[in-house]
């Protein structure tokens, strides 16, 4: 391998391949035995020259590469010495393994250079100082070509790039990186990108950022040559390099799918030639391909005759129906999952395999690469069983714990945000992401792929800048465009102001970001939710923005309907929508939530339980079926006995006269009285007397209706015609029937007592 040095006084290249690189000779092994320690700070070095003079060859080319090193001030005396004492140490080693310097592999470099500076001098303690370590490392960068600077532990990388290439270009390489970094929002990392750049600079051999090149950074990501908290910083140096016009930007953090294992050949290979020929989104593929997956390994433990796609039957297709509706979360998977192993799998998440699995079969049947043996949407439909328990079921958060929570986002403070919360974001950030998901009622990926330039406002109909004071903020229209999203096309929608002046106001801070592919629509695009070159995830609401939220609220993060998440927000919404004092309608609601279908927003607009108290109250169900009557009561009647003898002693005012049956409530001609014996007109003295009694007491009794009697009462006299005519041969309490006792056909309705008005 040829290895070039910078000599810094010739301003020349020099190549190492113009040195001696054979193998040691017998006489040069037994000087370096000989010197031992001596090669160390060169003693005897003009006393013994038998010993040193043999040994020239391998000492000029340690000479060459010390007097190309970079001194760094101030104490410039002692990183000579260091120098000087790291050459006898590479001697000293080659004497003891026998070869040359040349020859050394990666692990005797390692070895010697050791995992950190206590490990180092631990063998050559009271003999080296901890200093030469710097030294050794530099001569086996220059000489061996010695790059396995993840294998030897913590040191400074900046320094040994330093050494090798100079102040100048080592500097000026790392700042055009942290300017591009800082532009997007990246701060108070300089030491880790800093040190990132100089080893990929170590690496590639050169300290100019245009030697740098894909084929490197991906060596790079894939054998995690930077090691250990450095190869997080692979993907943002990229990234900046190639904004910089140098290499393409990265692809993808990931490596891809994970190779499947468990399944047949056969069945492997038809899922991924499917995986590469389907259509579908990319995570759609990828879950789809797990799925399938899975199958596979089942058939394999289940059905090892059934070896591929096309080898499948009604009978499997049942046979695989079956072990889903039983399957527990573990069955037939690579790694399982933590804690989570042996619990029943969820109704939805059942309904999901048999969708995926019946997508795979009839893209397969469609594209005739296996017959058509069974129909995939009757063989493999999901059991009614199961179709049950997976209606959709938007969960509304209480009034209560939502106005909490509103609260909480309209005061958040930088104190509030905790380090998972804030990961570094300026609160304008947090908190317009904060206001987008309590006012705007979507989804929480629609809200991640916001864009730049998304609020607009109105006025009368016509555009108004942001900061027009002529237009009272209550006076103006805030809209917001929501890009193309789950179930439609990009739309339009009205919004609260203060979710305007949240967006307007982290606008005007936003670092420059660089554009992003939007998988959805595949446009590079300016997510308004960006900042260090990288959009904010559609999960941190859940797992940052809620739980502060809460914290702050003081409510707990779950209720009875489970955990509060960043969906159920906008199921709430929607029904205070719907249920406002002036509500909107649910074509109304579909257009704002942006439903294709009314179907599906009739699942989000529900009735809150004090809306449906004030419906129920308002029907007068209750006030439809009991009527109150004024009852007297004689006092004298029961005092004296007679009562107990069966003299009437309640007495029913019934408006035109009394009626002293016990057990009027049960008599059938209650509302149309047919004046039997037990019947006293007001007009008669007895009745008038019964009245006039000091020791009366009047009170309310409530009587249930039949529905006859209700239409009676709601309908009128129609009504009431009908129902004399239904009760013309039914006996009253005395004995006789109306008919019998010749009810004339004008008898009048008992008068009805509004409960509202005998509580006033």
């Amino acid at each position: 391998m040829t290895v070039a040095v910078i000599d810094e006084t010739a301003g020349r290249l020099l190549d190492a391949a113009d040195f001696d690189r054979r193998e040691l000779s017998r006489r040069e092994r037994h000087c370096l035995v000989e010197l031992g320690a001596d090669l160390l700070r060169r003693q005897n070095y003009r006393d013994d020259q038998r010993l040193w003079r043999p040994i020239g060859r391998l000492l000029q080319p340690l000479e060459a590469a010390r007097a190309s090193l970079r001194w760094q001030p101030p104490d410039l005396r002692h990183q000579r010495r260091f120098a000087i004492d790291a050459i006898g140490l590479v001697l000293m080693r080659s004497g003891q393994l026998g070869t040359a310097f040349w020859q050394w592999t990666a692990e005797d470099w390692t070895a010697l250079i050791g995992a950190g500076a206590e490990e180092f001098g631990r063998p050559w303690e009271g003999w080296l100082d901890k200093g030469t370590r710097p030294y050794v490392l530099a001569y086996g960068y220059l000489l061996a070509g010695f790059t396995e600077l993840h294998s030897i532990g913590r040191f400074h990388r900046p320094a040994l790039a330093w050494r090798v290439f100079g102040r100048e270009p080592v500097d000026a390489a790392v700042d055009q990186v942290q300017q591009v970094l800082a532009g997007w929002g990246y701060g108070g990392t300089e030491d880790r990108w800093a040190t990132a750049t100089c080893q990929l600079l170590l690496i590639n051999r050169s300290p100019l950022l245009a030697d740098l090149t894909d084929d490197l950074f991906h060596r790079v990501r894939r054998d995690r040559l930077l090691g250990g908290r450095l190869d997080g910083s692979v993907h943002g140096v990229h990234r900046a390099v190639a904004q910089l016009g140098i290499v393409t930007p990265p692809a993808t953090v990931g490596s891809g799918p994970v190779p499947i294992s468990g399944a047949a050949e056969a069945w492997t290979s038809m899922l991924e030639r499917w995986f590469a020929t389907s259509t579908l989104t990319p995570k759609t593929r990828g879950i789809t391909r797990n799925v399938i997956a899975k199958a596979g390994r089942w058939l394999a433990a289940e059905h090892p005759d059934v070896v591929g796609p096309a080898d499948w039957t009604r009978q499997t297709c049942a046979s695989w129906v079956a072990a889903i509706d039983r399957m527990t979360v573990g069955e037939h998977v690579e790694r399982v999952p933590a804690g989570r192993a042996g619990e029943p799998v969820k109704p939805k998440t059942k309904a999901g395999y048999l969708r995926m699995t019946r997508t795979f079969f009839r893209d397969l049947q469609e594209w005739e690469w296996i017959p058509r043996r069974f129909d995939p949407r009757t063989a493999l439909a999901t059991p009614r069983s199961i179709k049950a328990l997976t209606g959709p079921d938007p969960r509304v958060i209480a009034d209560d714990v939502w106005a909490k929570l509103l609260w909480a986002g309209l005061n958040l403070e930088t104190g509030d945000l905790a380090l998972s919360a804030g990961r570094g974001y300026p609160l304008e950030l947090v908190r317009a992401i904060t206001l987008v998901w309590l006012f705007s009622g979507q989804r929480s990926d629609e809200i991640a792929r916001l864009r730049v330039g998304c609020i607009r406002w109105q006025h009368d109909g016509h555009g108004i800048r942001a900061d027009d004071d002529t237009v009272l903020v209550r006076d103006a229209v805030c809209l917001l465009d929501v890009p193309t999203h789950k179930t439609g096309g990009a739309f339009t929608k009205p919004v609260d102001p203060l979710l305007g002046q949240a967006l307007e106001a982290w606008q005007q801070v936003r670092p420059g970001q660089p554009t992003m592919l939007d998988r959805k629509t595949g446009e590079n695009v300016h997510f308004l939710f960006a900042f260090r070159a990288q959009r904010v995830d559609k999960h941190y609401i859940n797992n940052s923005i809620i739980p502060t939220l809460c914290r702050k609220a003081g409510v707990p993060a779950a209720d009875v309907r489970g955990a509060i998440t960043s969906h159920r927000a906008r199921s709430t919404i929607a029904s205070q929508l719907y249920d406002a004092k002036e509500p909107m309608t649910l074509f109304e609601l579909q257009a704002w939530l942006g439903h294709s279908s009314p179907e599906s927003t009739r699942h989000y607009a529900k009735i809150t339980p004090n809306t449906l108290t004030r419906a129920y109250r308002d029907a007068g169900y209750f006030e439809r079926n009991v009527r109150t009557i004024e009852v007297l009561i004689d006092r004298d009647a029961i005092a004296s006995g007679q009562a107990a003898v069966g003299e009437p002693w309640q007495h029913y005012d019934l408006g035109h006269g009394l009626c002293g049956y016990t057990f009027f409530e049960q008599c059938p001609h209650r509302m149309a009285c047919a004046k039997c014996d037990f019947y006293t007109p007001k007009n008669s003295s007895n009745a008038q007397l019964l009245e006039a009694k000091t020791n009366l007491q009047k009170m309310l009794t409530a009587i249930p209706l039949t529905d006859d009697e209700r239409e009676a009462v709601d309908d009128g006299q129609a009504a009431l015609s009908r129902l004399l005519d239904r009760l013309a041969d039914v006996p009253t309490p005395a004995g006789p029937t109306p008919r019998q006792l010749e009810v004339p056909p004008s008898a009048t309705l008992l008068p009805i007592v509004d409960i509202r008005s005998q509580l006033r």
